[in-house]
């Protein structure tokens, strides 16, 4: 485009009355927009791997977990993903034969979701194509990276992400 729509969005809001929501407006459209831009950077290095970015987020759980496994409701809590939303990642991974569910050892009533050595080098073959083409140039400098961590940080505190 040759504006950006985001600025003009924000000169809109202010046109029409909304001043004191515009600087909050133009920030959410931004994350937002960026958000899809990442995804879509994303997306085209999981695509012909058969991932996506929730399932691809559930192996490298699993392969940092000590074990390599993990029960089910640990993993939406880590994710921070509903229970549907871990059981339908898990039966995808499980039929791509990256995921095993597994008993608990000690609760009956607990399923594990256990990596597989196929999920393991899914993963990291993931890892590696992703670290090389999006999260080592994810397009600002390396202070603007930490500049965005510590500010989204704080958004996400404040909103009790953690």
């Amino acid at each position: 485009m040759p504006f950006d729509p985001v600025a003009e969005a924000h000169r809109q809001w202010v046109a029409h009355g909304w001043r004191d929501a515009a600087d909050g407006m133009a920030a959410v459209t931004s994350i937002v927009r960026a958000q899809q831009i990442l995804l879509a950077r994303i997306d085209e290095q999981l695509r012909d791997l058969d991932l996506t970015f929730a399932r691809y987020e559930l192996l490298m759980l699993l392969h940092f977990s000590r074990e390599g496994r993990l029960p089910l409701n640990v993993v939406g809590s880590r994710l921070q993903v509903h229970p549907t939303s871990v059981t339908s990642a898990v039966d995808r991974l499980e039929r791509q034969g990256f995921v095993r569910r597994s008993p608990h050892p000690t609760d009956r009533r607990t399923k594990l979701a256990e990596l597989t050595d196929a999920g393991r080098e899914r993963a990291l073959q993931a890892t590696e194509r992703l670290n090389a083409s999006v999260f080592s140039a994810p397009g600002l400098s390396g202070a603007e990276v930490d500049q965005l961590v510590a500010v989204l940080r704080e958004l996400r505190h404040g909103a009790g992400d953690f």
